[in-house]
Parts: structure tokens; C-alpha cells; sequence
């Protein structure tokens, strides 16, 4: 049996309990009902397939504390529109920005944690060699991510007209679609550079390789 293999569903369960509760919580009243429905969706989606792969393809620790952290700035976001997020305001005022920077985080987590969880897949499917490959190829998924997303943003702008402002939060930035793809892949890079050898130690230990 592997160190980990006791504690590792209580983490699953502990995670998935805070996501729910974030869920329930900031679907009581949010400020748009729509939007957050749209920004909670990914979160939604993520917490069936986390339990589906739990046996078959269990993550490292690392993966699933992201993916829930994560679900939780989604979450946050969806809640109050990422425009109108309390603790965007606070960073607005004590950095001195223009505008409510929240989504900024939200667009960097979306580089951040699909970073570590592709990069993790690569590796233990064993798809291709050579590190620097792989890790190109982690960049690649992330900036493909990131371009979907802008696409989803893009359709629903033309589906919901001036209803889309919220779900957009561009904040009258002409530079938002190229700004949240640079900043998911500053997420990606940073991940990729600060904890491929906590990840790699975690496979390891996981996975019983030498």
C-alpha cells in the first residue's frame, strides 16, 4: 500500500465539501444569476470527473489542492461578476490600478492549475520524452485552453449582446482577450518553473516509481 493511499480520498471528500458549500453559498443571491452560472459551470464539471478517475487515475495532492482552489476563485467570481469582486476592489485601491484586477487572478489560475494537471498527464501516460518537449506541450494546452475560453466569451457576446458585459468583465479594456491569455500563460510558466519537482517527488510517491 502507498503512504498516501489512507489520506488521499479524505482530501477528495474535504475538497470536494468546501467546493459544494462555496457552490451553495454563492448561488443563495448572486449578483447575476446567469453569469454565474456560466462562471461555476467549469467547477461543476470538474467535481463528477474528479470522483469518476479517483480509482482508475488518482492526481497527486498538488493537482487536486489547485483544482479546488481553483473551483473556489471561479466560484468567487461567478458570485459577484468578476468586475465587482470585494477583494478585487481591495487590490485596486492598494496597488493604485485602474480597474478591479480580479480577473487577472482568475485568468492566471486558468494557466496555473491546467499547467500541473496536463504536465501530470503527459507524464504518466508517458505520451512523449524529453522534458523540454513535454513541457512545450504543457504550454500548448494551456494556451489552447485559454484561446477556447476567449472563443466561449466571444460566442456568448454575440448570443447575449449587452447581457454579456458581466460574463466579459473587460472593464472598457480593448487589450482584455490579450491580456488574459498572457496572464494564463505567466499562470502556466510559473507552475511550470515553482513545482515540477514537488509534482515530480508526488508522482513518484504515487505512482511507486523509482
Amino acid at each position: 500500500m502507498r503512504a498516501d493511499s489512507g489520506w488521499r480520498p479524505w482530501l477528495l471528500v474535504g475538497g470536494t465539501l468546501m467546493v459544494l458549500v462555496a457552490l451553495i453559498v454563492s448561488g443563495i443571491a448572486p449578483y447575476d444569476r446567469a453569469t454565474w452560472m456560466l462562471e461555476v459551470v467549469p467547477a461543476a464539471i470538474a467535481l463528477p470527473i474528479l470522483w469518476l478517475t479517483r480509482r482508475r487515475f488518482p492526481l497527486t495532492p498538488l493537482v487536486y489542492i489547485g483544482i479546488f482552489l481553483h473551483a473556489l476563485v471561479l466560484i468567487y467570481g461567478g458570485a459577484y461578476t468578476y468586475a465587482r469582486v470585494p477583494l478585487g476592489f481591495e487590490l485596486q485601491e492598494w496597488f493604485d490600478l485602474a480597474r478591479n484586477p480580479y480577473d487577472r487572478i482568475g485568468h492566471f489560475f486558468q494557466g496555473f492549475v491546467p499547467a500541473l494537471v496536463a504536465r501530470e498527464i503527459l507524464i504518466r501516460g508517458a505520451f512523449v520524452r524529453g522534458r523540454w518537449m513535454r513541457e512545450f506541450l504543457v504550454i500548448c494546452v494551456v494556451l489552447a485552453i485559454s484561446a477556447s475560453y476567449e472563443l466561449l466569451e466571444w460566442a456568448v457576446a454575440m448570443f447575449a449582446a449587452g447581457g454579456a458585459v458581466d460574463f466579459l468583465g473587460t472593464q472598457g479594456d480593448p487589450w482584455d482577450t490579450q491580456s488574459d491569455m498572457f496572464l494564463a500563460l505567466v499562470g502556466a510558466i510559473f507552475a511550470l518553473v515553482t513545482l515540477t519537482g514537488w509534482q515530480d517527488r508526488q508522482i513518484r510517491g504515487l505512482t511507486g516509481a523509482g
